[in-house]
């Protein structure tokens, strides 16, 4: 089970509904059968773009993407896919990520919607999603941007660790969790909270750490790659990671924000812009 209730289910259920319904540009919504279960993906932008697929983080769904979707849609044909066993549409399944079973999914979901070859842009799971996908597939991803993604840095606990400690003596609450372990402040923040507090009362996330990439499977990488990272990213070691990525991937661009955490806003262009040069 990955809700705590059917209650509950229903209640994130309902509110990623009213996203989709408030999408800002015309959507098609398409359910693939893959070896993992029904995925649910939403298609955004003319026909005949060059293909972008995005994939979200953990305790997450295809809603991360609203404040994007409108520039990235005039460009692209954007697919933003539900990661199976997140708070989406998608089956609720867990693949195991020390094997190939994630890839495999994902070869489901490309081939079900037709593609060849994809730009692929991919945010914390979703971008340690992303790039096992290019170490694993060689040659069907054209262009790869992760957006503070797992596998570079290791995790980072001692935000979760105070966190909780200060919520069992009730002067911690799941909106201050969110907010440290995002480093989202602000009014701005405020609608993203807000889903991160219903998401989080109500789902169990993914337990464990992710997998960390060996260096010589990052200096494999031969494609353009764009890594984004927030210098007080409290969930990822991100130091770490625009080190590694700067001296492994020898076609990459590495942004190091300072000031910013673990949440990545106002992106948009940045990734954009990288897709289009590449493409």
């Amino acid at each position: 089970m990955i809700y705590k209730s059917d209650e509950g289910r229903q209640l994130i259920e309902q509110r990623y509904r009213d996203h989709l319904d408030a999408w800002p540009v015309p959507r098609e919504e398409r359910r693939i059968d893959t070896g993992a279960g029904e995925t649910f993906v939403v298609v955004s932008g003319p026909a005949d773009a060059p293909p972008l697929v995005v994939l979200h983080g953990s305790g997450a769904n295809t809603s991360t993407w609203r404040a994007d979707i409108a520039d990235w849609s005039r460009n692209f044909r954007v697919y933003a896919v539900d990661l199976p066993g997140e708070p989406g549409f998608s089956a609720p399944t867990r693949l195991a990520l020390d094997s190939d079973a994630t890839a495999n999914w994902l070869d489901d979901v490309i081939d079900g919607l037709g593609l060849d070859t994809v730009a692929l842009v991919g945010m914390s799971l979703g971008g340690w999603t992303a790039l096992d996908y290019v170490l694993r597939r060689p040659g069907r991803v054209t262009t790869l941007v992760l957006l503070c993604p797992g596998g570079l840095g290791k995790h980072r606990y001692g935000w979760l660790v105070k966190a909780i400690g200060l919520r069992m003596i009730g002067r911690h609450n799941v909106r201050d969790m969110a907010r440290t372990g995002l480093g989202l402040e602000g009014p701005a923040a405020d609608p993203i909270i807000d889903d991160i507090e219903l998401t989080f009362t109500h789902f169990s996330p993914r337990p464990g750490k992710l997998p960390i990439f060996r260096d010589e499977q990052l200096r494999a990488v031969d494609i353009p790659v764009l890594v984004i990272v927030g210098e007080r990213d409290a969930l990822f070691d991100s130091a770490r990671t625009a080190e590694r990525a700067r001296g492994a991937f020898t076609r990459g661009e590495v942004r190091l924000l300072p000031g910013v955490g673990h949440g990545l806003l106002n992106q948009t262009a940045a990734v954009r812009e990288f897709v289009q040069a590449h493409a």
